[in-house]
């Protein structure tokens, strides 16, 4: 005879598949909104910085303006002038002759100022040290009427912004 043998073993538990459908589909759906929301964020900070950066070099573009045009009167050799004598802020700071002489003869007065607008005559780290040492690439002072300039290296820099932003 045979006996019906009763065991207490269950079998293991089994999702229904719908559940596990919806179980990975409510996984999926939280990683994308999560990972947009990441990569969201990440171009906002970089549109942050990229407006801060903005912001400053047009500081250091009207710092180096207002050096320019203001203090160091840049313009009054470097710009030609037109009949009347007044500076052609059509040309401005393309470089010019110079349009005044000394009263007595100096050696090696410069006849022409450079074109110093858009890119400077040198490298930015050359008219730096010029602005900053009063000497040039070729370790020689430029020749008069060019002043001796002393700026600080951040006035300097300022002002090679200015010129490189004509």
């Amino acid at each position: 005879m045979k006996t019906e043998s009763k065991s207490n073993v269950r079998p293991p538990f089994t999702a229904p598949t719908g559940t596990l459908i919806a179980l990975t589909l409510s996984a999926v759906f939280l990683l994308l909104v999560f990972g947009r929301a990441q990569l969201m964020l990440g171009q906002q900070t970089k549109q942050s910085q990229a407006a801060s950066k903005t912001r400053d070099e047009a500081k250091l573009i009207a710092r180096g303006k207002y050096i320019v045009e203001g203090l160091a009167a840049c313009g009054d050799c470097h710009t030609p002038r037109n009949r009347d004598g007044d500076i052609d802020r059509s040309k401005w700071l393309a470089g010019a002759p110079v349009f005044y002489e000394p009263a007595q003869s100096v050696p090696g007065w410069a006849t022409m100022a450079p074109r110093i607008a858009g890119l400077p005559p040198g490298r930015d780290a050359e008219v730096i040290t010029l602005l900053t040492t009063s000497v040039w690439r070729n370790g020689k002072t430029p020749r008069p009427p060019m002043p001796r300039f002393h700026m600080t290296r951040e006035d300097a820099e300022a002002v090679v912004a200015y010129l490189k932003s004509l």
